[in-house]
């Protein structure tokens, strides 16, 4: 007897099993954070932004007049750049961030600013449309569910 298809093997035309569950929900994972990356990205073309710079700018409009030091940035960035420096260098450039240093010397504090907030502003409703019309047609029900589980996989050992 013949194992079923599923979709995923059918989008990634592959013909033999998966050679686990565990595989092919990494798979699955990864095919559906590429399609919602894109997603993205297709938003914030608008304002010359990628994922990683419009993260940094969230970050930093959470931090307020406080304004946060590389670390901080780094350790709450969604995905990991090992160049939060040369990042910072491009937002600022564009006037979207200010860095000064810190009573302690060692430290550079990163603030976003009014033109960045504006930014921000003005991409909120898209970015909340684009997110709508991804994951819009799952039900409460199962966005919890799905949080959950995801909350899970995240648990476990990498």
């Amino acid at each position: 007897m013949r194992a079923m298809v599923t979709r995923l093997q059918e989008e990634l035309k592959q013909t033999k099993p998966f050679t686990s569950s565990e595989e092919e929900v990494y798979l699955s994972v990864l095919r559906v954070a590429e399609r919602l990356v894109s997603g993205l990205s297709e938003t914030l073309k608008q304002s010359d932004l990628t994922p990683t710079q419009y993260n940094a700018l969230r970050i930093l409009r959470g931090a307020g007049d406080k304004g946060a030091s590389c670390r901080e940035i780094s350790d709450r960035m969604v995905t990991k750049d090992s160049d939060i420096t040369r990042l910072l260098d491009r937002l600022e450039a564009r006037g979207l961030i200010s860095r000064e240093r810190a009573e302690d010397r060692r430290f550079i504090i990163a603030r976003i600013t009014v033109e960045g907030l504006r930014m921000l502003a003005d991409l909120d409703g898209p970015i909340e449309e684009r997110h709508r019309r991804q994951l819009g047609h799952l039900s409460e029900r199962k966005l919890t569910s799905l949080r959950k589980l995801l909350d899970e996989a995240r648990a476990g050992r990498a």
